[in-house]
């Protein structure tokens, strides 16, 4: 990419954030966002605390609930509960739908239950979130949203960036909670779904896989999985040295936090040490234009690229565990990529779907439409909303149908 259009990009990219960012509020004490000194002892998806929120067309409240890290560890989580205030004119009773958010951010400002109740660091990012979820409420949907482990609630570490057990398991975790929460009028063992894109995309793809197990309980009619960076293989050599190398980033962090017996921070040189420390304060936004065309191999003590490391053991081992497709979901998924998708191959997307359709899953891919190489999945993100809600419909209605395997 030249020089003017890279200058031409970012201008346009900070016009369209300016034009829809709304300045920080100010600081947040609700008690959701503090643990307790001890964790109850309870079941996965326990409502620790709960307090009204604000949310236009919703009964919103936010909750701190009881979920697993990927060592199986008892954490406290953050989210939000929404239930749309028009009532459930489709069959049975209304459907909860578990929304995984796409990258947010790391800093505790940034947490989706946070931004989507007009707190914490709002900005086109945010603004995205609640097109997600507008578009499942207006369906009916009662929405139940996570905000991932992260240091949104003190003491919780740092944000597990795509990483799948911790993700999957706050996902499902979600359903539970909203399933449990008092004076919501949703039913404790009615039909669930789930969606997100992009790092929702993985942790949405990632429940599917789980769900069977991890909560066989919950009646989960299907999963839409947007745009998932479910190889993180690949990502390490296509975000590396791009405009996108923040998400690098931010899966590094992921990686410290959810292993650090791997002693990621062994091979960062003073430069990579100080970046890692900048990130872990940042929302998506500012997070792209501070780090943008970074290249990995200037933050490492032996000049080698992140993708070398990945390569070698103990990381290898870890990439691994943390691929998504190995797992055939026990309900209808659909999976959708943009073919023009500038953060995340959609040859990634497509291969997840194709592994689990070798599995015997039962998937609908399609392609998500894009009328743009530049933003394009950003902007794809408005699309799949909509795509979402709509499949979810077709599927609480019965009519999922039997996938496209074979054909894509």
């Amino acid at each position: 990419m030249s020089i003017s259009r890279r200058r031409g990009l970012i201008a346009t990219v900070t016009l369209v954030a300016a034009a829809l960012s709304i300045a920080p509020a100010t600081a947040d004490t609700t008690s959701v966002y503090t643990a307790p000194a001890t964790l109850p002892a309870g079941q996965n998806g326990d409502v620790i605390k709960s307090q009204p929120s604000n949310y236009p067309g919703a009964k919103s409240t936010r909750i701190q609930y009881l979920s697993r890290d990927n060592k199986n560890k008892p954490v406290a989580v953050s989210g939000t509960v929404l239930v749309p205030s028009n009532p459930w004119t489709g069959p049975g009773e209304r459907p909860i739908v578990a929304y995984a958010p796409f990258t947010f951010g790391m800093g505790a400002q940034c947490a989706p239950s946070k931004t989507l109740a007009g707190e914490g660091a709002r900005d086109m990012v945010s603004g995205f979130q609640a097109t997600f979820v507008n578009a499942l409420l207006g369906k009916g949907f009662a929405v139940a949203q996570t905000d991932y482990i992260g240091p949104w609630v003190e003491g919780s570490g740092d944000h597990p960036y795509v990483m799948r057990l911790s993700e999957a398991h706050t996902v499902l975790d979600v359903i539970r909670a909203a399933q449990r929460l008092p004076g919501t009028g949703l039913p404790a063992n009615g039909p669930v779904g789930i969606a997100g894109y992009s790092e929702g995309g993985s942790a949405a793809a990632a429940a599917a896989e789980l769900a069977a197990t991890y909560a066989p309980e919950l009646k989960v009619k299907g999963v839409y999985s947007g745009a998932p960076p479910a190889d993180k293989a690949v990502l390490a050599k296509s975000l590396d040295g791009g405009m996108y190398v923040a998400f690098l980033g931010y899966a590094l962090i992921g990686i410290n936090q959810a292993y650090p017996e791997a002693k990621l921070m062994d091979l960062a040189n003073p430069a990579g040490v100080q970046l890692f420390q900048q990130a872990k304060q940042t929302c998506t936004l500012p997070a792209v234009f501070q780090f943008m065309y970074k290249q990995s191999r200037t933050l490492t003590k032996n000049g080698q690229p992140v993708a070398s490391f990945l390569a070698q053991p103990p990381f290898d081992a870890i990439v691994a565990e943390n691929r998504i497709g190995t797992i055939k979901p026990a309900m209808p998924t659909m999976v959708q990529h943009s073919p023009l998708d500038d953060v995340i191959p959609v040859a990634v997307g497509k291969q997840m779907a194709k592994d689990w359709c070798a599995k015997g899953a039962n998937v609908q891919w399609k392609d998500l439409v894009s009328f743009s190489p530049i933003l394009s999945h950003a902007l794809g993100m408005q699309s799949a909303a909509g795509e979402a809600a709509a499949w979810l419909t077709t599927v609480f209605n019965g009519q999922a149908g039997s996938g496209n395997c074979g054909r894509f």
